[in-house]
């Protein structure tokens, strides 16, 4: 196989891996919805967590595969972590008072 085949393969295989952890993180509230009353998400709630982390694994895999400098892809993801978990924040206490903001 050739050198680039083997890159393609390595690629394709991150994604799949990032694509398949969505619907397993997805599966951790819908199983506690079924144990307890504290978790109550909504099909609003499924399909916007869906929508960012989909957004954010898709993003990283852009950023791993286009950006080449070890420096860069850390700096890349590291802004890309923080822009998610402020968005998860917001939406799910409402940090920042929006009208997306959750309660």
């Amino acid at each position: 196989m050739e050198k680039n085949q083997t890159v393609m393969l390595k690629q394709n295989k991150r994604l799949f891996k990032i694509l398949s952890l969505v619907p397993i993180l997805l599966l951790i509230p819908l199983i506690a919805m079924l144990f307890t009353d504290e978790v109550k998400w909504t099909l609003f709630d499924f399909i916007a967590a869906s929508i960012l982390l989909l957004g954010a694994g898709l993003t990283l895999e852009f950023i791993l595969r286009k950006i080449k400098t070890t420096k860069l892809r850390i700096l890349f993801c590291a802004g890309l972590c923080l822009v998610f978990f402020l968005i998860w924040a917001e939406l799910a206490v409402g940090i920042f008072g929006t009208p997306f903001g959750g309660q």
